[in-house]
């Protein structure tokens, strides 16, 4: 049977995972194996669960156990289950909980490169996105237009970061996803694909391009916020890549092109 602990002490070191931590001090890179993330809403929980993401604990508005929040912690085993009011939860994390409830979970292992593109016919490349909102959404465009895999610069935020979880609706646990090395374009051509990027450039390809569109394999690669692919980058994919855009608008957020790209591109 669940055992609900209700927070009476702010200092508790089992809290220090929701409240003291930063995502940088949970990622952990001097010791990945210690490393955890912070999963919110029952959805984005169940999801990752689904994935085979162990759980270590629950932080859960008291008066926010429904249905799916139920199925959620009845999940989640005999790890604790740390409850309070809306407004003393908010004061710990130091923001709102979406639907009332967070769970710490163990950081699974990154998978190799060759293992995420193992059958794969489309993947996202993600350069330098900072964003954690903007990795989220790509993400969650990934998985409903077509996209087999992900793969992230280091530059990228990390896609368990909470928001980069919550955002994508716990896409990131159904997408395959992994970092790659500065060689990845070679990389990539090596694996048989040809690699796509998404750039303002006049002479571009059209985005429905039949040499796009008949790729058995295809990289879609996309830059980041500020500054769009590196020049170097562009230099060296096979095809650059331009939507068409109407009334003077010169350019998408990055989340928003890669959703007209991955519907685009998908394989048929």
């Amino acid at each position: 049977m669940v055992q609900f602990t209700e927070i009476t002490d702010f200092t508790a070191p089992e809290l220090d995972v929701y409240a003291r931590l930063t995502e940088a001090q949970l990622l952990n890179r001097f010791e990945p194996k210690k490393g955890m993330f912070i999963a919110e809403s029952p959805k984005v929980i169940m999801r990752a669960l689904d994935a085979g993401c162990e759980p270590v604990s629950l932080l859960v508005e008291r008066n926010h156990v429904n249905e799916e929040a139920a199925e959620a912690i009845r999940r989640c085993g005999d790890v604790p289950v740390f409850t309070a009011p809306l407004d003393v939860l908010t004061k710990l994390t130091g923001f709102q909980l979406t639907r009332g409830m967070l769970c710490a979970m163990r950081r699974p292992q990154l998978k190799t490169v060759e293992e995420v593109l193992e059958n794969v016919k489309r993947v996202a490349v993600l350069e330098s996105i900072q964003n954690p909102t903007n990795v989220g959404a790509i993400f969650r465009s990934a998985a409903a237009l077509g996209m087999d895999a992900v793969l992230l610069t280091p530059g990228c935020s990390n896609p368990l970061y909470r928001r980069s979880a919550r955002v994508s609706m716990g896409t990131v646990f159904q997408v395959p996803w992994t970092y790659v090395e500065e060689d990845w374009v070679e990389r990539l051509r090596s694996l048989g694909f040809k690699t796509a990027a998404m750039a303002l450039k006049d002479d571009s390809y059209s985005i429905d391009a039949p040499e796009l569109r008949n790729a058995e394999k295809l990289a879609v690669v996309l830059g980041s916020e500020g500054d769009g692919l590196t020049e170097t980058t562009i230099a060296r994919c096979d095809y650059t890549v331009k939507i068409p855009m109407y009334h003077g608008v010169d350019s998408l957020n990055v989340a928003a092109a890669s959703a007209v790209a991955f519907w685009e591109l998908r394989s048929r």
